[in-house]
């Protein structure tokens, strides 16, 4: 397997996949990728829009896929037998590198003005986009509406990466690198059968998710607004990865993703020892708020308020650190241990002390203040801090950054194995 992208060469052999080259400068990096597919043995065919000529040429497609390029709708000797709807059928996964922000727009309008849109609006193969845009195209409103929507339809996204534009610009807006595609691709295309055992297989995951309720009498508790909807993202896609995932979470409404044993508790204490009964673990990715106090002493009966008399005063003790406790030494210790910072100032300086603090390997950070909407809702923002580097993700629907924490801790997983003494 390879460490950089986390698929090995058979991953995708015989699978075929439909490349759209649409316009912009970052469409150079689909030869790569094209390369990277061909080294795989993976059936590459492609689609060069009128915008992607501008800057690569049918003939340099042509003779890295060995397949004739296909470019124009009307072709009379295709379209005599429907040809955009047989190409359209004919791969296992459309993928379209780089997505400027016109196609974009064009898939979530429905429009079909070209051989691209016309196939993209025919098919009901997966589709994976690769957006590539000047960041303040990728900032605007309607860029971000247009994702939104594209992604609640089943489309699928990878990047874009931070760093420096063609246009001397910095920020979001880079395609991501021709290696994190091909792990995407080989994601979608790699499910966890008999065939494809998936890049997580034999692997054992715990995830924690949701809140913890901390009683302080028998009607009332101590909560926060956790909904758990990130964990449990978190826990299908390692399922997805084929992991055996045990699932403990807090009391949330929703449904056990596929493939994941739920254990559900209510309290801090009781979720350390589902988390502690779930041993051993390759993974450990702590998503839950867990309650930092608890009453010291609940009451055995609901507290009454009585005019004229003070409130009760309630004594907090701590309750115990999930994420500390997993992450000491030992031959129990999860190879790879996962926490999360939800920070309302300073994430990134917080967040690197917490991991230091805790000694757990990876942390993500995200501002979960009011304004943000994070906690709770459908997105995140986050950054992964490992120790030896800090990224900065974009803002993203809470299941596709659970897609991408999956193939990085299946890559990471991975390069453990590879680089481990051997007994």
């Amino acid at each position: 397997m390879d460490a950089a992208t986390g698929c090995s060469p058979a991953d995708l052999a015989g699978r075929r996949v439909l490349l759209v080259v649409s316009g912009g400068i970052a469409a150079y990096k689909s030869l790569e990728l094209i390369r990277l597919l061909a080294a795989r043995d993976c059936a590459v065919s492609c689609i060069l829009t009128a915008g992607g000529a501008e800057f690569v040429t049918a003939l340099s497609l042509q003779a890295l896929t060995g397949k004739p390029v296909h470019a124009g709708l009307f072709s009379l000797t295709e379209e005599s037998e429907m040809g955009h709807i047989a190409l359209s059928r004919s791969a296992d996964l459309i993928v379209v590198c780089p997505a400027s922000a016109n196609i974009l727009a064009a898939m979530a309008a429905g429009l079909s003005h070209d051989l691209a849109t016309t196939l993209l609006l025919a098919t009901d193969a997966p589709v994976l986009v690769a957006p590539a845009m000047n960041v303040r195209m990728w900032d605007h409103p309607a860029t971000r509406a247009n994702l939104s929507l594209l992604r609640s339809r089943g489309i699928h996204v990878v990047g874009p990466e931070e760093g420096v534009m063609a246009c001397n610009e910095f920020g979001y807006g880079r395609l991501a690198e021709p290696p994190a595609i091909l792990a995407a691709i080989a994601g979608l295309l790699s499910p966890p059968d008999e065939a494809h055992p998936g890049l997580l297989a034999g692997r054992h995951a715990l995830v924690t998710a949701g809140p913890t309720h901390e009683p302080i009498d028998a009607v009332r508790y101590i909560a926060n607004v956790s909904s758990g909807k990130q964990g449990y993202a978190i826990a299908g896609a390692l399922a997805a990865l084929g992991a055996r995932v045990t699932l403990v979470s807090g009391p949330v409404a929703l449904p056990a993703p596929a493939g994941c044993q739920r254990i559900m508790v209510d309290t801090a204490e009781a979720m350390r020892a589902a988390c502690e009964a779930a041993l051993p673990a390759d993974i450990a990715v702590l998503a839950a708020a867990v309650g930092d106090w608890r009453v010291e002493s609940v009451a055995a009966s609901k507290l009454k308020k009585r005019p004229g008399e003070p409130p009760p005063t309630l004594k907090l003790v701590a309750n115990p650190d999930i994420l500390a406790l997993l992450s000491q030494p030992g031959p129990r210790r999860p190879r790879l241990v996962v926490g999360f910072a939800a920070e309302t100032t300073d994430v990134v300086a917080e967040a690197i002390a917490k991991r230091q603090r805790k000694g757990c390997d990876w942390i993500l950070a995200n501002d979960v203040s009011e304004a943000t909407g994070i906690m709770g809702g459908d997105e995140n923002e986050i950054h992964l801090i490992t120790g030896a580097d800090i990224e900065a993700w974009p803002l993203l629907p809470k299941k596709a950054v659970a897609e991408r924490l999956a193939l990085r801790i299946a890559t990471e997983i991975e390069h453990h194995q590879r680089t481990e003494p051997k007994p």
